[in-house]
Order: C-alpha cells, then sequence, then structure tokens
C-alpha cells in the first residue's frame, strides 16, 4: 500500500509498438539507421535476436541501437530459427521479412504464443506467394524464395490489427507492393495500425489508407533516425495511482501530440476523477474529489483495459467497458483473468460478450496471478496501493515492457508528499 499521497515524477520507457516497428524498418532499409532511446524489454529484444538470426545486425550503441540494415541476399545459414517467445509483434511481423530472404525459418515461442491467432496473416501470406509449411498456428517455417510477389490480398483483422501491420511493415519490398482489405468485424486497436502508416510514411514509402482498405507502392525504404516515444499505454499504472493513493504524479516525455492508442488515458482518467494537467513535455494526473466509475468503449486502446478495471474495483460507482472482445486472445484472456482475480478478492465483476461491468465492493487482499500477463501485473500494483496484503504471483512479468517496473514503482511510492 501506498503510505501517503503521491508526489512523484516518472521517466516511461520507450513505446514498444513504436521500438518494434521501427526495428522492422530499419530492418528492411537501404542502409545504416539509428534508433534513439528504444525500449529494451524482453519483447524488442526478441525482435532484435529474431533480426539477428535473419542476418540483421541490431547493435547497441550508448542509449541507442544501430541497425544494419537490408542484409545481403544469402546472408545467413540456410536454416534458422526464430523464438518469438509471447510476442505478438514479433510472431505477426517477422514471418513476412522472411519471407524476403532465402532461408527456411522456423518460427516458435512460448506454449500461450501456439494458442494465439496467427491463421489469417499465414494466409494472407501464402495468397501472396510465400511458402510456408502450415497457415493455422505456430510452429510453422517459412521457406524464402528471395522475393515475395505481393498483390492484392484480403485479411480478416478482427482478432489483432497486428496482422495489418504485419504485412504493411513489408510490403514496399514486395515486387508489386500491396493492397489489403480487412473483410472482418471491427478492426481492434485501429491507432496501431494508424502508427504502422505513419512510420512507413516518414521512411518515405507511399501509402494510401482508405477505410479498410491499404495501399503500398513499392520502393526503397529510407535508412533514418527513428526517435521513440515513451510507451503511452504503460504510463497508465502510474498516472492512475494518484486516483487510488491520492497527491500527483508526473510523466515527463509525453509528447504533445501522437497516434499512440495511449494517449487517450489523460482524458479517461479525468472522466473518473483525476485533475489532469498537460505542457508541451508533459502530463500530470492528480487526485481529485473521488473516483467515479466510467461507461467506456475501449476498442482503441484496449491495453489500457486492465489498470482501468482495477481503478473501477475501487470506484464509488460501478463501470462497464466494451469493444476489446480479442483482448482474450493476447497475452492471456484477459477479460477472464481480471474477473476471476477480482471475484476472489471480494469484487463483483461480470463478464460480457465484449468487455466486462464492474460493481465495486469491498476487497480483501491476498496472492493474485498474473497469468504471464505484463498488464495484468501491473493492474494488480495500482490495486495494491488500496488493498492491503495484495501479494502478485510474478510481477516480474511486467519485464515484458518494463524492465524496471518494481524499482521504479517503488521509486514512485517513496515520492510521497508528507504533511
Amino acid at each position: 500500500m501506498a503510505s501517503g499521497p503521491l508526489d512523484a515524477v516518472v521517466e516511461l520507457p520507450g513505446s514498444k509498438s513504436a521500438t518494434n516497428r521501427a526495428l522492422i524498418l530499419a530492418a528492411l532499409a537501404d542502409g545504416p539507421s539509428v534508433l534513439r532511446r528504444p525500449l529494451r524489454s524482453r519483447d524488442t529484444l526478441l525482435m532484435a535476436r529474431g533480426l539477428g538470426a535473419l542476418g540483421v545486425d541490431v547493435v547497441d550503441q550508448g542509449t541507442d541501437w544501430v541497425v544494419s540494415g537490408r542484409p545481403r541476399e544469402g546472408a545467413g545459414p540456410d536454416e534458422v530459427s526464430v523464438d518469438v517467445g509471447n510476442a505478438g509483434t514479433v510472431a505477426r511481423f517477422l514471418p513476412a521479412v522472411a519471407a524476403l530472404g532465402t532461408a527456411a525459418v522456423r518460427f516458435d515461442g512460448d506454449p500461450r504464443v501456439r494458442e494465439r491467432p496467427i491463421g489469417p496473416l499465414l494466409l494472407a501470406l501464402r495468397r501472396l506467394g510465400v511458402d510456408l509449411d502450415r497457415a493455422d498456428a505456430l510452429p510453422m517455417t517459412i521457406r524464402g524464395h528471395g522475393a515475395v510477389s505481393g498483390g492484392a490480398v484480403d485479411l480478416d483483422a478482427s482478432s489483432s490489427s497486428q496482422f495489418v501491420s504485419g504485412l504493411l511493415l513489408a510490403a514496399p519490398r514486395f515486387e508489386q507492393g500491396l493492397v489489403l482489405t480487412h473483410v472482418g468485424g471491427r478492426l481492434p486497436s485501429a491507432p496501431h495500425v494508424a502508427m504502422t502508416v505513419a512510420a512507413l510514411r516518414q521512411v518515405g514509402v507511399t501509402v494510401q489508407a482508405a477505410a479498410d482498405t491499404w495501399t503500398v507502392m513499392p520502393g526503397t525504404i529510407s535508412a533514418r533516425r527513428h526517435d521513440i516515444e515513451p510507451d503511452l499505454s504503460t504510463a497508465a499504472a502510474y498516472l492512475a495511482a494518484p486516483l487510488v493513493a491520492g497527491g500527483q504524479v508526473t510523466v515527463e516525455g509525453w509528447p504533445d501530440d501522437s497516434i499512440q492508442p495511449g494517449a487517450i488515458l489523460p482524458d479517461l482518467l479525468a472522466a473518473m476523477g483525476a485533475e489532469v494537467t498537460r505542457t508541451s513535455r508533459s502530463v500530470t494526473v492528480r487526485s481529485g474529489r473521488g473516483l467515479h466509475g466510467l461507461d467506456a468503449d475501449l476498442g482503441d486502446a484496449p491495453e489500457l483495459t486492465m489498470v482501468l478495471t482495477a481503478l473501477a474495483a475501487l470506484a464509488d460507482s460501478p463501470s462497464r467497458f466494451t469493444g476489446v472482445a480479442h483482448i482474450r486472445l493476447q497475452e492471456t484472456d484477459r477479460l477472464a483473468a481480471l474477473a476471476t482475480e477480482i471475484t476472489a478478492l471480494g469484487g463483483d465483476v461480470t463478464e460480457l460478450a465484449d468487455g466486462l461491468e464492474i460493481r465495486p465492493r469491498p476487497l480483501t487482499g491476498t496472492r493474485v496471478r498474473s497469468y504471464d500477463d505484463h498488464r495484468v501485473a501491473m493492474a494488480w500494483a495500482v490495486l495494491g496501493l488500496a488493498v492491503p496484503g495484495i501479494e502478485v504471483d510474478d510481477i516480474a512479468t511486467t519485464g515484458k515492457t518494463v524492465p524496471d517496473f518494481t524499482a521504479s514503482w517503488d521509486r514512485m511510492l517513496l515520492a510521497s508528499s508528507r504533511p
């Protein structure tokens, strides 16, 4: 629990989404690129190692990474393995890159990743001329033949927008480019696709986006410097803390204009009772006159669901979060995990087809499961600010996106304002 009202300034790690997109584009570029202040966490290190297996060097240079760029044809061994861990971006971004090479590349990872959806992406790759041994799940092997023909393809990305991004990022290197049409239900996490389109345009790629169709022209990916924004979704746990413990927390380095999904976080916290102050490079959240329930569609920012649910369990009125059916298919079934653990604490949470209803009840602390999910573990850290006895079974799983989460959390708690 917090010992008093907070008065902390937090520096966030780099965005996982931005880092892994920049790594792919740098790997396919026409020369060396620099990633400034990238996130170094399990997911991004897996991406860097995967690119290394494909013949691309990612070298530490102080706080930055230097990426060698497009490997020479035939570089590297004939057969390689890529460990994707439980990282959706690695599992879904690297296959199209591997198809551009000449090796047989086997993809596999943690047991959970074998259960996560990837079939629609693999089917689309097969229709684009990629040689792969299965098109439904991992483990699978892609046999690169030095080129991908590209062209037009339909794709159901209703279970993950990463399917779209994974194809768009490699599409400039396809011989015919790509015309990709999403044909399923609602596209989740649409801002993540917008991030991909923006990143492509920044390296000189021509991209047209209209409704659920994206057209990428074939051409060169320019080497450049990629300035990695802080991870605004990770900010959720820190900026939620004052609503529970009192006081205030400032996140430095908050971009003035960002298309990250987490950019809507301050507005959501304000709706739950926070006082929010912005500058051109920071956001400060102060406790207000209570913590209130919220009814919100989080389909464009599903990563915020976990921390907002923890807040909702402590609020003075019910909450309802919808639009996030697909988070059942992420690191764990996140809706079930939240409902199960909060109910075990004495809470009242109902699973919906696409979200949760939370009715606040007095909670009693006990050991809670993280389900090997970094966002779930962060939610329990927030809950623990108010509920004595909360113990997370594996807080180290936060290293997936925040390598020093426990240390930074402790620093925030120590920076408390005294009467």
